[in-house]
């Protein structure tokens, strides 16, 4: 009913003019004409005579009419002088939206008016006519006038969402207009709703008692008819009310769902001045929240790794390690500096993050850890800082297939791939205010002198014999025994493998 979001101006400003014109004019006219019935034909006093009912006949029409008029042409340039900026598609500043957001009441104040003005009217005209009448008239038209006023504030309210929407965007919680809030409008709505058409019930029925026989042989039926009004009027503005309540609330609890779901994007349009509508901001608010921590926690996962910025969230992060278990992958580009003599530094970087991206590709198949880039070399870990059971034949697979696919895709250059397996220290490592997870140990080493080495062998990947007795079956199989080397640094011989030719 209230068009979608991104609905032109002209057709907003046609819709909004139609539908506060029609719902307004609608709702005071069903009041007056069941004022007419009940002041004529209900209330506990004397038939009323000829000339009484002539002079409603006329003068309730004509005041109608005056009233529609006059409501129709005030109320409709009233709200298009305060809704121009959203009507013309222009930046209001904040005494516009203020004024936008003050539409619904200004427009009930402007019927309460013209109700009041039907109120005094109408028990002049009995008190002149039929003076036994005055004082039902008077409380007939009142109790209805505030009820259709009831009414009309709360389908003004609903109509003007989309411009409410547009100027509370723009507002500071702070700057908002100050109301009634939702107990407040729940007490208030109840007062017109139900506790001014019991008042006139009380009022009829004091009337009755007090006056002649006819007087009192027509209570019953003046008690049917008010309680008619309230069952009808009182369930109107209830439903109302409530859809004013709930529709806020609906909004946020789809859009929590939405989040819950993963969709951190999701927002909600703020459309309510009470405190359903700070509840609107404030999921909007944590919404941000949610995208801005998601996009630190992304940023630190790709500097350190997922599972490192993870293991942080989880435990937190200080400063020392723990001994693991750990097979350790080492890659180094061969004459590297050669190459980035010979070629323009775009291109150079061009090389380099197709090299890297192949290697973080098949460190993160196997779930292991790219831990460091170093120049044109990276540092793999598998088995910290989450435990991998089966790291060595992780290990193994990643540097099969990154020499594969490097020889494949990168031909232009050639890397070293060294595998080694051993006890290592995982942790942080640095100072308080600036850390970095690292694995230092003897794996380390091992990888980083068989890397050099596998510079010189067919395929250019060397790995420790140890991490392939380590692996299962199925990939030990890819690898055969190569001559023993003292790797810088010991004085034993080291097992090594190559893959097989």
């Amino acid at each position: 009913m209230l068009g979608r979001p991104d609905q032109s101006v002209r057709a907003l400003r046609l819709r909004v003019q139609l539908l506060l014109t029609v719902m307004l004019v609608s709702t005071n006219v069903v009041a007056a004409g069941v004022v007419f019935l009940i002041a004529s034909l209900v209330v506990p006093a004397p038939s009323p005579t000829s000339a009484t009912v002539v002079s409603l006949a006329i003068a309730v029409p004509t005041y109608v009419g005056v009233a529609v008029l006059v409501g129709v042409g005030v109320g409709t340039r009233l709200s298009l002088r305060a809704l121009r900026w959203a009507t013309e598609g222009v930046e209001p500043d904040r005494r516009q939206r203020l004024a936008a957001l003050r539409v619904p009441l200004r427009l009930t104040v402007m019927q309460g008016a013209l109700w009041l003005g039907a109120t005094v009217l109408f028990t002049t005209l009995s008190l002149v006519l039929q003076p036994e009448r005055a004082l039902g008239s008077g409380v007939a038209v009142g109790i209805a006038g505030m009820v259709a006023c009831g009414i009309a504030f709360l389908l003004a309210d609903f109509v003007m969402r989309p411009i409410s929407a547009r100027a509370l965007d723009g507002l500071a919680v702070t700057d908002r207009p100050r109301g009634a809030g939702v107990g407040g409008r729940m007490v208030l709505f109840w007062c017109l709703g139900t506790a001014a058409p019991v008042v006139g019930m009380v009022v009829a029925a004091i009337v009755g008692l007090t006056g002649d026989d006819d007087a009192r042989d027509r209570l019953p039926f003046t008690v049917l008819a008010i309680s008619a009004v309230v069952l009808v009027f009182g369930l109107l503005t209830t439903v109302l009310n409530a859809r004013s309540i709930v529709a806020p609330v609906s909004t946020v609890r789809d859009a929590l769902l939405d989040v819950e779901r993963g969709d951190l994007d999701r927002e909600v349009v703020v459309f309510d001045g009470t405190e359903l509508g700070s509840l609107q901001a404030g999921f909007n608010a944590m919404a941000q929240g949610l995208r801005e921590r998601e996009q630190l926690r992304d940023l630190f996962g790709r500097h350190v790794g997922r599972d490192v910025a993870l293991a942080a969230a989880a435990r937190g992060v200080e400063l020392g390690g723990e001994a693991r278990q750990v097979t350790v992958l080492f890659v180094d580009l061969v004459g590297s500096t050669t190459y980035a003599t010979r070629h323009e530094p775009a291109e150079v970087v061009r090389t380099l993050n197709r090299f890297f991206g192949v290697v973080v590709e098949e460190v993160d198949r196997q779930r292991g850890l790219v831990n460091k880039f170093m120049g044109d070399a990276v540092l793999a870990v598998f088995g910290a800082p989450v435990d991998h059971p089966g790291h060595a034949t992780a290990a193994l697979a990643a540097a099969r297939a990154m020499a594969r696919r490097l020889a494949a895709e990168v031909p232009e250059i050639s890397a070293g791939i060294g595998v080694a397996t051993g006890e290592a220290v995982a942790g942080n490592v640095g100072a308080a205010s600036r850390l970095e997870y690292t694995v230092v140990g003897d794996a380390v080493n091992s990888a980083a002198r068989l890397t050099d080495l596998a510079k010189q062998v067919p395929g250019c990947v060397l790995a420790a014999w140890h991490t392939v007795e380590e692996a299962d079956e199925g990939e030990a199989r890819h690898w055969e025994p190569h001559d023993p080397v003292v790797l810088r640094g010991r004085s034993e011989k080291t097992p090594t493998a190559v893959l097989c030719g």
